[in-house]
C-alpha cells in the first residue's frame, strides 16, 4: 500500500505493485504513475489522508472549510484540462474517465475539486481545450482581472 497503516488496509488503497509518485520532469515535478491498465468507468483507488481546513500543496477540497492532504498518492495527480480520471469527493474514489494504458500519468482537472488554488499557474498540457491558466473554479484568471481594472471587457476567462 501507498499509504502508511494508519489508514487502515482498505481493498482499494493504492498498491506499490500498481502505482507509484515519480518525478516526471523540472516544469511539473512529481505525479502519479499506473503500472497497469484501467478501463473507462473503473475505480481505481481508494484515497486517504488527512483532514485538513486549510488549503495547501497536495490538498484536494472535501467541502468548502475541508481538505484532504494526501502527501502520498492524490495529493500528486497532475492537471490536465482533458483528464484521464475524475475524483468523487464524498466517497474518495478515482474513477477512469476513459481507459487508460499501463505506465500512464493519471491526470485530474484541478478546477473539479477546488474552489481557490493553493497557486494558479500557467496550463502546458496541449490538450485542444486548454484553458491556459488554472484556476479554482471560483476563481476568476488574472487577465481578467487586469481586463475589468483597466475597463475593456466583462469577459471571464478559464
Amino acid at each position: 500500500m501507498l499509504y502508511p497503516d494508519q489508514f487502515g488496509k482498505d481493498p482499494l488503497f493504492p498498491k506499490h505493485s500498481d502505482f507509484a509518485v515519480v518525478y516526471k520532469d523540472e516544469l511539473v515535478g512529481q505525479g502519479v504513475i499506473t503500472y497497469r491498465s484501467f478501463r473507462q468507468g473503473e475505480v481505481i483507488a481508494r484515497m486517504a489522508g488527512h483532514i485538513v481546513h486549510e488549503i495547501r500543496q497536495h490538498t484536494l477540497q472535501i467541502t468548502p472549510d475541508t481538505h484532504l492532504f494526501d502527501p502520498y498518492f492524490s495529493g500528486y495527480f497532475l492537471h490536465s484540462c482533458a483528464p484521464n480520471i475524475s475524483l468523487n469527493m464524498v466517497d474518495f474514489t478515482v474513477t477512469a474517465l476513459r481507459d487508460i494504458a499501463a505506465n500512464s500519468y493519471l491526470y485530474m482537472d484541478y478546477a473539479e475539486t477546488e474552489d481557490v488554488l493553493f497557486k494558479q499557474f500557467p496550463c502546458s498540457c496541449g490538450a485542444p481545450n486548454c484553458r491556459g491558466w488554472i484556476t479554482g473554479r471560483r476563481e476568476i484568471h488574472p487577465a481578467a482581472i487586469a481586463q475589468r481594472q483597466s475597463g475593456q471587457s466583462n469577459q471571464v476567462f478559464r
